[in-house]
């Protein structure tokens, strides 16, 4: 079976080589003197043939307002007829990093994502990083589809046969211990609840729902079982107190992980936390690429990390950050954005050894009309498909288009290194 999948693979290498040589583009017109790349004439050629020439960005009928969970749809077109798709961002902040990929070669995926990090010089804030994300995903697609393989086998190939999920807001049964075992039974690995909610206009006084918390909990646990696993958001809704307290109340449930015990602003908080609770703690929903995170993950002051795609700054970024989780025994529980990105963590996940399960909407994917063909999911998990790129199918007749860079644009210099990589302004 794998024998025949390379020889498909390498046969669809070697017909878009074919394609391209064919269509009169040949080699040394993609790469022109004048290539922004860096391409001289005489130097080695570039691994592709491509060239970035425009960059539209369309918002979806179902547009998520959530900034940091955008769901705009990015799509990176090639001279070569190649197209990338990937999602995230808003218009302002994807204009910036989408100029600077005009005239480049797509598959120097790890150079245009420093170009675009670094190349104006003051790095990018977390609103930045998640247009970045949506570009650099659609950058890995299109390198897939060009070599006629899933993303994940450029990242390493399958660590694991599928990924274990978790559930938010799977649909109610009536109480949440109906719920939960509900969700058991469609073969999620978890089912996740946040702490409770006000109703309305009420006023939220958490220090008056901590027995309601506490019996939601025990009434999870028996839904899910002795064999099943259920974890729990308090939604930064806690101050330190309030978060030892509840952590403290709902220990004996053993919850797979807590997520957001208290306010993100301050990462230093989770070392004056962590030595006062008991239970496994996830963090990483409101942050971004590594340098958000390292110290949590280094020093062991987390569990799991919640950073999901494109927040981290996309494919490139998130694997560093899964190599990162590994190295220190903290596990992967990404948390949703929109369903391309979800796809996306498909592949990373796939490809990466840490521990990993992808959280997911309600019972499963839904349909969307600009998405008729996404990622697989059955039996509560993710599977990963031998579709080229990131295996998904855009309907721009479905969405509005709101953005179309095609001039490259770098406003201030771009220096580097003797070796050509990137050098700080």
């Amino acid at each position: 079976m794998d024998g025949h999948s390379m020889d498909r693979r390498s046969f669809l290498g070697l017909a878009f080589s074919g394609a391209v040589l064919s269509s009169g583009l040949a080699a040394e017109s993609l790469a022109s003197p004048h290539d922004v790349s860096g391409a001289r004439m005489g130097s080695a050629p570039e691994r592709s043939d491509l060239t970035v020439t425009r960059i539209r960005v369309y918002e979806p009928p179902n547009l998520n307002r959530t900034f940091n969970q955008s769901n705009m749809v990015v799509v990176v077109d090639t001279d070569g007829g190649i197209t990338g798709i990937g999602e995230g961002g808003v218009t302002d902040m994807i204009r910036q990093p989408a100029a600077q990929l005009i005239g480049h070669d797509p598959f120097r995926t790890e150079h245009l994502w420093q170009l675009m990090y670094r190349g104006w010089f003051y790095p990018p804030g977390l609103e930045k990083q998640h247009a970045i994300g949506a570009l650099d995903m659609a950058l890995w697609d299109i390198k897939g589809k060009a070599l006629g393989v899933p993303v994940y086998d450029l990242l390493g190939g399958r660590a694991r046969e599928y990924l274990d999920c978790y559930s938010t807001g799977f649909p109610w049964q009536g109480d949440l211990e109906s719920t939960a075992r509900a969700c058991m039974e469609a073969g999620f690995y978890a089912y996740r609840i946040s702490a409770d909610n006000p109703r309305g206009d009420e006023v939220f006084d958490p220090n008056d729902a901590f027995e309601h918390n506490r019996e939601r909990c025990a009434a999870v646990r028996r839904g899910v079982g002795a064999a099943g696993h259920w974890c729990i958001d308090f939604h930064t809704r806690l101050d330190l107190t309030q978060a030892v307290r509840l952590s403290a109340l709902i220990e004996e449930y053993e919850p797979y992980f807590v997520e957001d015990l208290v306010r993100s602003e301050n990462r230093e908080v989770y070392r004056t936390l962590r030595p006062m609770v008991n239970v496994p703690i996830a963090v990483g929903e409101q942050y971004g690429d590594r340098w958000t995170v390292n110290e949590l993950i280094e020093d062991h002051l987390i569990d799991y990390s919640r950073i999901t795609l494109p927040n981290a700054g996309g494919i490139t970024e998130f694997m560093k950050l899964a190599a990162l989780c590994e190295t220190h025994y903290v596990g992967l529980v990404p948390h949703f954005t929109g369903t391309i990105s979800t796809a996306a963590l498909v592949h990373t996940c796939a490809a990466a050894s840490a521990p990993a399960t992808l959280e997911m909407r309600g019972d499963g994917p839904g349909e969307e009309a600009h998405l008729p063909v996404t990622f697989d999911f059955s039996e509560g998990k993710a599977w990963p498909n031998d579709r080229p790129g990131l295996g998904v199918e855009f309907d721009p007749s479905a969405a509005s288009l709101v953005a179309e860079i095609i001039e490259h644009d770098d406003p201030i210099p771009q220096f580097r290194r003797p070796d050509g990589s990137i050098q700080n302004w």
